[in-house]
């Protein structure tokens, strides 16, 4: 069980708990949820003893063992299954223990230490982790430093989920995952057997995999059982309860404070008046929940043009002469809204570059609309802020000769008030980075607006504010996410990226979900049934042999038989040793003895190999 109890904390004189609470009970999983910078990541700071609060404590029961995904796995040569099996350093340490231990005692305990904690199994469920974040069985051979840092993200997840520690703390565990990867996060955590507090503005994870919500707010926490939905209707009605009991509660007051307006200067009335008066000073005024405000969001509106915005025919798409997606026939209309489906490395990124013109057919026809604009957001460029620069400079090397009241308004616009412009995007949040780029990204009321995973660092209330923006927003838009939710609420087509061609997905994103995970459990049964299958090939094929060379030796085995037989006839005649001289004689018989010896080596060949035979027919 893992108790807060007034818990008490400051980053910079700014209180980011306030007396706080709550009791965690064991094997429970448990979603964080607040607005950011309400102080959620410095909660796991405080649970894992990086910082010390200031007032208050966290109990941790001394023999938890606390995991959590710090950075990426290293770039080694230590292939991905032998980084994720590292991870359970117990495991590890008893295994190179067995090497060297001598007494009987400490041997017999490291045996069945291994043995309680299913040692045996362990590279089966490392593999299935791997497996289950995207790893085939041929990457998971492949040293760490040949995959890019978001795959080595996946490494060290997998390698906390590996480990299986007692007190699981997750933070934004889907933001380096693609959608593939997330839906099974959401079934692995669901069936996770200790506890976890898991960080998340990913709706559909907080819905399914989570047994209470743990609300972060005002630098209080309060615990509410059931997934982000439930817990997101009773909040609403708690906010409109307290609105109405507020309402009424003015009104009453309204009313008392006129009878006391009105009759306190008559004579008749001024005791009645008095008692009033003193009624008023005893009603306690009900505070009303405030929620703050959440910056919209909004993106200009495009021109009109003529449709289709574009359209591309037999087209084939790669690098460097390279074919990554062919038999491309692709029609975009101005108010299409289209998601990409499919595994990372299929194409959707490529596709992606090819609409918004930054990459070009390889083979095939491609045509735009005039005057088309595209606006392109990806995850990436977050780093390609400059981190000196604030969101007014940004804005100020695009647009160099516009008058700064008209830049800071369309900053204020966006969300970004006086003070806020002008901070360094290094310190701003990863949720304002978001913001900011797609403020940039839309500058131009463009006609497609492509976003690769714009809900990576919103939280849950800016995500709203995005859903709505897009569904206001009158251009065409091409969306990759992870975020099912984003997809249920935007998209009304579904595009699958797979296997080199790009089709239309008939069915729904939640069926995509359960397709997915039957892709993957039905894969990885086949990868379990090849060496089955290679072992009954190579006996099948090595009983074919054996059945071919028993033939042959039967065959030699009858010639040398009737080779036999004809020497003993010969030998067998009346005048065989009359008319033969000696040497003749001896010559015969030598030839008999030589063939009474090979068929006996035929029959001793030809009965092991006969007992091989009925062995591996068995």
């Amino acid at each position: 069980m893992l108790i807060i109890k007034d818990l008490s904390f400051r980053i910079d004189g700014k209180p980011l708990f306030t007396e706080a609470g709550a009791v965690i009970p064991a094997g429970h999983k448990i979603g964080i949820v607040g607005r950011n910078g309400s102080g959620k990541t410095s909660l796991f700071k405080l649970i894992k003893g990086d910082w010390q609060p200031e007032g208050g404590s966290i109990t941790v029961p001394a023999h938890y063992r606390i995991g959590s995904v710090e950075q990426e796995a290293p770039a080694t040569d230590v292939s991905l299954l032998d980084t994720v099996l590292a991870a359970d350093t117990e495991r590890a340490a008893l295994l190179a223990e067995a090497e060297t231990a001598q007494e009987p005692d400490r041997i017999s305990y490291i045996h069945q230490r291994l043995a309680d904690i299913q040692s045996h199994s362990a590279e089966a469920r490392a593999a299935t982790i791997l497996h289950g974040l995207g790893f085939d069985t041929a990457a998971q051979k492949q040293p760490c430093h040949e995959f890019s840092g978001g795959w080595r993200m996946r490494v060290a997840l997998a390698a906390i989920l590996f480990a299986a520690p007692d007190l699981l703390l997750l933070d934004e565990p889907t933001n380096y995952l693609d959608l593939e990867g997330a839906v099974w996060l959401e079934q692995f955590l669901a069936r996770y057997s200790h506890t976890a507090l898991i960080i998340s503005h990913d709706r559909q994870l907080l819905n399914r995999s989570v047994d209470s919500i743990l609300s972060l707010s005002d630098g209080r926490l309060s615990l509410h059982t059931g997934g982000y939905d439930q817990f997101d209707a009773e909040r609403k009605a708690r906010l409109a309860n307290s609105l109405s009991a507020q309402k009424k509660q003015e009104a009453q007051r309204a009313h008392i404070q006129s009878f006391v307006d009105r009759f306190r200067a008559k004579a008749t009335k001024a005791r009645q008046a008095q008692s009033r008066l003193k009624m008023l000073e005893r009603l306690q005024p009900v505070q009303a929940i405030v929620e703050e405000r959440v910056a919209p969001i909004s993106f200009p509106q495009p021109e009109e043009i003529s449709p289709p915005v574009l359209q591309i025919d037999a087209g084939q798409l790669g690098y460097h002469g390279k074919v990554v997606l062919s038999g491309l026939n692709l029609r975009l209309d101005g108010d299409d809204r289209i998601a990409l489906l499919g595994a990372n490395g299929e194409g959707k990124s490529t596709l992606s570059k090819l609409i918004a013109g930054r990459l070009q057919l390889i083979a095939g026809q491609e045509q735009r609309a005039r005057k088309l604009k595209v606006g392109y957001f990806a995850q990436h460029q977050l780093d390609e802020l400059v981190a000196e620069d604030s969101a007014f400079q940004h804005l100020r090397r695009i647009y160099p000769d516009q008058p700064d009241s008209q830049l800071r308004s369309k900053l204020g616009a966006a969300g970004f008030s006086a003070d806020l412009a002008d901070v360094a995007t290094g310190r701003l949040s990863g949720g304002q980075k978001a913001r900011l780029l797609l403020f940039l990204a839309t500058l131009d009321a463009p006609h497609i607006l492509i976003l690769d995973e714009p809900t990576n660092h919103l939280d849950i209330e800016s995500r709203e504010a995005l859903v709505m923006a897009l569904n206001s927003y009158q251009g065409a838009v091409i969306l990759v996410s992870h975020d099912t939710h984003l997809v249920q609420n935007v998209a009304d087509r579904l595009w699958l990226v797979k296997g080199g061609r790009v089709t239309d997905y008939d069915g729904d994103i939640d069926r995509y979900s359960q397709d997915v995970l039957a892709a993957r459990t039905q894969k990885k049964q086949d990868e379990k049934a090849e060496p089955k299958q290679a072992k009954q090939a190579e006996v099948k094929f090595n009983l074919a042999r054996a059945e071919k060379a028993l033939r042959k030796l039967e065959e030699k085995l009858q010639a040398a038989e009737q080779q036999k037989a004809e020497l003993e006839a010969e030998m067998a005649a009346p005048d065989f040793y009359s008319q033969s001289s000696d040497e003749r004689v001896a010559q015969k018989v030598s030839l008999l003895e030589q063939k009474s010896t090979e068929i006996a080596a035929l029959e001793g060949d030809w009965l092991t190999l006969s007992s091989e035979i009925e062995a591996q027919v068995k």
